[in-house]
């Protein structure tokens, strides 16, 4: 599944985590918005190392799911090109 991951966090300390979290899981885009392409079990990991950590009252992650045909549809201008995950060396 590919998800868009963006974040409100007031606090630097606790901004700094969920950023370190998100860059092992995804793409890093714009100041606090992550792309990701994820398994169920990797969005459900993510989803619970994110929860454990934010103050609800406070702090605002949201998760948008693209589909494929959505995903080939986003447009970029400018900024870091996507990074090509089907390519691995042995």
């Amino acid at each position: 599944m590919y998800v868009v991951v963006s974040y409100d966090i007031p606090e630097d300390k606790r901004r700094t985590k969920i950023h370190k979290i998100l860059k092992s899981y995804g793409q890093w885009m714009q100041y606090s918005i992550f792309e990701c392409d994820l398994t169920e079990t990797q969005y459900a990991k993510l989803r619970s190392r994110l929860s454990k950590l934010i103050k609800p009252e406070q702090d605002s992650i949201r998760f948008y799911f693209l589909c494929a045909c959505c995903q080939g549809k986003v447009e970029r201008i400018g900024g870091e090109m996507l990074r090509d995950e089907t390519i691995f060396f042995a």
